[in-house]
């Protein structure tokens, strides 16, 4: 008997949300702002701003790294040429010193 009722009951529920999801259609068909091409081409026109906005990001990203890859070059090469000079003018001291000697 329980059977019975429980087949009732889910085909009541099946019944109930088949009766739901058609009145949604129904609805949203009503409702809607814009035909499906309208729409198509709507979600088209933004993925296409989307990727172009995706690019611009991209160009300006990679300017500013080699922005920054260019002024650590600057920075190391600068750095590089000052210790130089100091290991050099520490040699010539030591050189210097030993000659005195």
């Amino acid at each position: 008997m329980s059977d019975n009722r429980n087949n009732n009951i889910s085909a009541n529920n099946i019944g109930w949300f088949l009766a739901g999801l058609g009145l949604g259609t129904v609805a949203a068909l009503l409702y809607a702002p814009k035909s499906g091409r309208e729409t198509r081409e709507a979600i088209a026109a933004g993925v296409d701003a989307g990727r172009e906005n995706l690019v611009s990001l991209g160009r300006k990203a990679r300017q500013q790294i080699n922005n920054v890859v260019a002024s650590g070059k600057k920075i190391v090469t600068t750095t590089k040429r000052q210790v130089n000079a100091v290991v050099d003018a520490g040699r010539e001291a030591i050189h210097g010193m030993q000659a005195e000697k």
